[in-house]
């Protein structure tokens, strides 16, 4: 019934990850036609959700919330119907932008809590770190060129209000162009990057079993993801724009930098 258990919520975090295709659509091309059958998806996967915490409950003989995992996974489910019961009450398709990622990103923590094993071979675990590092290098890149899109939109905004000649810059873009910019490029990082955590996490997960959810590097990289969340919901759904949003920037950049730092050790894995 263990097995059961974890096996009914590796479904429900596999049926909750397809709601980032919604998530990915909607900011790159501002469409929500895949939301109905992300948030269908969504349901069915919260249904599997309950059934995994009401054995695991079972089988502990009181409400699983023990440990880091459990309590995760409870977290998980709690914003999942949050959700549900407010976009049924309120209609808050927007908020989906914020609930599938968390949701899906929290129960994928709840799975690992038991270890699936060796590596099958070394190929296969290079080829996996291989692709995270890369995943993160475009997060990062995407990142930088969001920041500065933003320092040229704040030189560009000073121009304009002080009606002075640039001194050092000249014919940059107006400032609606430097915004889009900026924006475009905040999408493709939040991508990357959410992709660089799942494919991370899941590495980390082979490579350690459940050692790695204590590293402190693992809460960097996960307030990061969490941060850049709120930014992308605050620039889509906020109306945030110009000064706020690039100062927004600078501290997304700030955190994928100490973040990129917390990680330095990973050279020695790839040298193995």
């Amino acid at each position: 019934m263990q097995e059961m258990s974890l096996f009914w919520l590796r479904v429900a975090a596999a049926l909750y990850a397809t709601g980032l295709i919604y998530v990915a659509d909607f900011l790159f091309r501002r469409a929500a036609t895949l939301y109905r059958p992300a948030l269908f998806t969504f349901s069915i996967a919260a249904v599997f959700h309950f059934v995994a915490i009401v054995e695991q409950s079972m089988i502990n003989g009181h409400l699983a919330a023990q440990d880091f995992h459990q309590t995760v996974t409870l977290l998980a489910l709690v914003l999942a119907i949050v959700f549900l019961v407010v976009n049924w009450i309120y209609d808050f398709p927007s908020l989906g932008l914020i609930a599938f990622p968390m949701v899906a990103m929290l129960t994928l923590l709840g799975t690992t809590s038991q270890s699936l094993g060796p590596w099958p071979n070394s190929g296969l675990r290079d080829a996996w770190l291989l692709v995270h590092v890369l995943l993160n290098i475009g997060g990062f890149t995407s990142t930088l060129f969001m920041a500065l899109a933003s320092v040229f939109y704040l030189v560009q905004e000073n121009h304009l209000k002080t009606k002075q000649p640039a001194k050092f810059f000249q014919r940059l873009p107006p400032l609606h162009t430097l915004d889009q910019l900026a924006s475009r490029a905040m999408i493709a990082g939040f991508i990357f990057t959410t992709a660089g955590v799942i494919a991370g996490s899941g590495w980390a997960y082979m490579e350690s079993g459940t050692r790695w959810i204590g590293e402190g590097k693992v809460h960097i990289s996960l307030f990061t993801w969490g941060f850049y969340l709120t930014v992308v919901f605050l620039r889509t759904n906020g109306g945030w724009r110009g000064r706020r949003a690039a100062f927004l920037a600078f501290y997304v950049l700030l955190f994928s930098t100490l973040t990129w730092i917390s990680h330095a050790g990973l050279r020695p894995l790839l040298a193995k």
